[in-house]
């Protein structure tokens, strides 16, 4: 039996339509007022950007033996209550004609992407099952990231919450996550998906309902206690619901929509793509700082499969010497990477590592015809040359007594690539 969802939503007969697929406004006909309602941004996402993943441009292709149409079938009220009610959740999930309206949204405009997470879902849904499962949580959680995200790690939204799971910087340190200049653990979606579960652990120790649990993942805790206080005190997702943000009004329906589409896709001629799942993986703890382009010259893997699956390192370094950091290959490079051993840290690490332990600080003269002097004679001494073939930076900077860092520095270059036939300052 499906309860009673409050006025709002049982009265008025609804009528929503999708503005720059950004917000969807709702018209109240019993009062006649419109009210906008933000989608969650996972529902904002262009397809393009979620095909430039690594793991999707390698191992997603279209099923070419799916018979697919662009004809979404329309279905009763009824039929719509039926197949929610045969989920086999324990969140509960109601239907309204605002979860309706999204069922409609991701089942027209946003059919292809449901396309792309259903074959996403290989990559991603046995980490978050076996996150939620962990601390015994309810497994149609896992659609969150749908929403969150649109299955995509490398998402960052306009207010700066990062990676599959959408942490927040203070939430996600708050959870265990390192996030600085050189790691950002939100978007490591192993650590990130358990960091999820603890927070929504403590979340339902909070409210003691799962509806409430998830608008509060949305807009924070204390926004869903101000709506219970304005809505007179109940827990009721669907009476405190006009009290909540503008985003977090649809989050709770986009949510039942995603667990809906994720389940009755085929309903709605939707085919998945076809997922590939990649080479077995393994993991090392590196305890010394280590660079992913040494990784990649010397351990024979690809230079976008590393940093795919090291998503957290935000520079391609790895500062293993300041605390243990864990490094994910292919099981192959694992191999590699143990046998080579020292060679890994050794390779051009000269021009990969530049920061320096200490310097000397320069005394200035006080006799100022002494300083001008001396910078006369600096730039007397000025030398530029000609790159020859075969010379990198760090065989000029033997030659002439430099450091790589200077030569860089000297000649305004951001990496280490040079061309014969060019012009270098060496001082």
């Amino acid at each position: 039996m499906i309860r009673k969802i409050g006025i709002f939503c049982i009265t008025a007969l609804l009528t929503l339509g999708l503005n720059a697929q950004n917000d969807i406004t709702v018209h109240d006909n019993a009062t006649g007022k419109d009210e906008v309602i933000d989608l969650p941004e996972g529902m904002t996402y262009e397809l393009d950007s979620l095909l430039r993943e690594w793991n999707i441009k390698n191992y997603l292709t279209t099923d070419e033996n799916c018979e697919s149409s662009e004809d979404n079938p329309e279905y009763s009220k009824e039929e719509y209550i039926s197949r929610l009610n045969r989920l086999p959740n324990v969140i509960e999930m109601p239907y309204n004609e605002v979860v309706r309206k999204f069922i409609d949204l991701y089942c027209t405009k946003l059919r292809k992407s449901v396309s792309y997470m259903l074959g996403a879902n290989n990559f991603y849904v046995p980490i978050f099952e076996e996150a939620l499962e962990s601390y015994q949580l309810p497994l149609e959680l896992k659609y969150l990231p749908i929403i969150e995200s649109a299955l995509n790690p490398g998402a960052t939204s306009r207010v700066g919450a990062a990676g599959l799971w959408q942490f927040m910087i203070s939430t996600g340190k708050a959870y265990g996550l390192d996030v600085n200049s050189l790691i950002d653990e939100r978007r490591d979606p192993i650590k990130s998906s358990y960091a999820a579960a603890h927070y929504l652990q403590d979340l339902y120790r909070i409210f003691g309902d799962w509806t409430l649990v998830i608008a509060a993942y949305n807009c924070g805790p204390a926004n869903v206690n101000k709506a219970i206080r304005r809505a007179g005190g109940s827990h009721d997702y669907w009476k405190i619901y006009p009290y909540l943000p503008k985003e977090t009004r649809g989050y709770v329906p986009a949510f039942i929509a995603a667990n809906y589409v994720m389940n009755y896709y085929c309903e709605h001629n939707i085919c998945p793509m076809t997922a590939t799942l990649p080479p077995s993986t393994d993991t090392i703890i590196v305890s010394r700082d280590v660079h992913f382009d040494q990784i990649v010259a010397v351990c024979n893997v690809k230079a976008e499969e590393v940093k795919a699956l090291n998503p957290q390192y935000r520079t391609g370094l790895i500062p293993g010497a300041k605390k243990s950091c864990i490094l994910r290959l292919p099981t192959h490079g694992i191999t590699a990477f143990i046998t080579a051993g020292d060679s890994v840290y050794n390779y051009k690490s000269d021009e990969l590592f530049t920061n320096r332990s200490e310097v000397t600080v320069s005394q200035a003269s006080k006799n100022t015809s002494r300083t001008k002097s001396r910078n006369s004679s600096t730039r007397k001494r000025t030398k530029t040359i000609t790159i020859r073939n075969g010379d990198t930076l760090s065989s000029i900077a033997s030659r002439y007594g430099t450091t790589v860092s200077k030569l860089k520095r000297l000649n305004g270059l951001k990496g280490t690539s040079i061309r014969a036939g060019r012009k270098l300052r060496v001082r």
